[in-house]
């Protein structure tokens, strides 16, 4: 999944999960009650912050990473057709 977007710093591009159609148990979900995902897949990652000593501080996750993210966390954004998350590295709870 290529994309012409680089982050900056250490902001990162989420591609966000689909969002569940059916319960567990199988009851059809509505649109209007999903909830936003709050799962996804890293598509982009920037370089890395500068710390307050001037070193640059590498980000942790890489493209491809499974990550669990706050559910209001991030700026949505459409590219092509696609929606992405642009969110920092810090707004991310776990690599899955």
């Amino acid at each position: 999944m290529a994309i012409n977007i680089k982050p900056l710093a250490d902001r990162v591009i989420v591609a966000p999960a689909a969002a569940e159609e059916k319960t567990k148990s199988g009851i059809i979900i509505p649109d209007t009650a999903k909830e936003k995902p709050q799962r996804g897949e890293i598509v982009a990652v920037g370089e890395g912050k500068v710390s307050e000593q001037g070193v640059l501080v590498k980000p942790q996750l890489q493209v491809g990473d499974q990550v669990l993210y706050g559910k209001y966390a991030g700026t949505e954004i459409t590219v092509d057709g696609q929606d992405y998350l642009i969110m920092r590295e810090s707004d991310i709870f776990a690599v899955v």
